[in-house]
């Protein structure tokens, strides 16, 4: 097999190739603030990719000879191996990705010497019956990841069936954060000033109805002549919304409580932009300290941010562009529980006006 040039093509991040000396071809993963990693050559074959991807992930890599053993084809492990390669899961976004492989490892580390063409139906159901007894919702994620790896398989010819085609259902019931009520968000508001980021992160939310990693990033950047403007980290889509009157206040970049010229809105008291997982913890401590009710999230404010569009009489096409779900069937699970006695008097205001 002719090998690939070391140059003339764009290398993928943080790789270091060359001819050694002696002319060997040497393959470094070579990411700042890391030790240096040997990857396998030549440079973009498949032993280099199975190799890129492990590092990347931080994940140990074992050379032959020193207990490693070949990644062999036909295998379930060269195929999620191939996958990973694949535009299906290099076009998703990083935190997508690392929830798949959080999935799909586990699987792979069991069964990744297996052949795919000897993976049957009832294997699957088996495996997926098992992983239920535990835990009904690590069962349902596994179907879904092994329902695209094996849909993946048969479009690129690495298997002839598809094994999940009739694969039972995994029965789990969604557990929904919780909704903040009314009570809960005008609790809040009285115990957390105006001026507080407490409070400014609380509007945000409310009358965004951003997921917390796109409200994390909101900044001046996204908000120009009356509008906001922001692609989300999830699912890329574009939303683009006038800010809300009430919301209008609470556009103020802060520092140790100072307005202050930064990136984001919702920041640490050193004024740097805080993490998903650090903002979800801040809000539900400055909710515990308002004395609400346990587990109230920004997701919850999410939901109830939906509560309030259906309330005032919006479609769930309506929410959906505002949020940025890709989901109709989520946003209407979101409002089941909406006040049917506002909904009510917002139709009949309307028929009242279109009459």
């Amino acid at each position: 097999m002719t090998k690939a040039p070391l140059t003339g093509q764009k290398k993928p991040k943080y790789v270091h190739a060359f001819a050694d000396r002696h002319g060997r071809d040497r393959i470094y993963f070579n990411k700042p603030g890391q030790a240096k990693i040997a990857l396998s050559g030549p440079l973009y074959s498949e032993a280099f990719w199975i190799d890129y991807h492990k590092a990347k992930a931080g994940e140990k890599i074992v050379k032959e000879g020193a207990g490693a053993s070949k990644t062999v084809a036909g295998t379930i492990d060269a195929l999620i191996a191939k996958y990973y390669q694949s535009a299906d899961f290099l076009s998703n976004a990083p935190t997508t990705q690392r929830n798949y492989k959080s999935v799909l490892e586990p699987f792979r580390k069991d069964h990744g010497a297996k052949t795919v063409a000897n993976l049957r139906r009832e294997h699957i159901n088996a495996i997926l019956n098992k992983r239920a007894l535990t835990s009904t919702a690590q069962a349902k994620n596994l179907g879904k990841r092994l329902s695209t790896l094996m849909k993946f398989a048969v479009d690129f010819g690495l298997a002839k069936d598809n094994p999940m085609i009739g694969v039972k259902k995994v029965k789990h019931v969604e557990q929904h954060y919780e909704m903040w009520t009314d009570a809960d968000i005008a609790q809040f508001r009285a115990y957390w000033g105006e001026e507080t980021p407490q409070r400014q992160a609380l509007e945000i939310l409310i009358y965004t109805g951003l997921r917390r990693s796109d409200a994390v990033k909101l900044g001046p950047k996204h908000v120009k002549d009356g509008s906001i403007k922001i692609t989300t980290q999830k699912t890329k889509a574009v939303l683009e919304f006038p800010v809300h009157p009430k919301l209008q206040p609470f556009l103020k970049t802060r520092n140790n409580g100072r307005i202050a010229n930064i990136a984001t809105y919702i920041t640490t008291m050193h004024g740097k932009a805080r993490s998903e997982k650090a903002f979800t913890n801040w809000i539900k401590e400055a909710a515990d300290e308002a004395h609400l009710p346990p587990h109230r999230s920004p997701h919850g404010l999410r939901r109830a941010s939906c509560r309030a569009l259906a309330e005032a009489g919006c479609s769930v096409w309506e929410i959906m562009s505002i949020t940025g779900h890709q989901n109709s069937e989520e946003v209407q699970a979101y409002v089941a529980d909406i006040d049917k006695k506002k909904l009510g008097a917002s139709a009949i205001e309307k028929w009242t006006s279109a009459s």
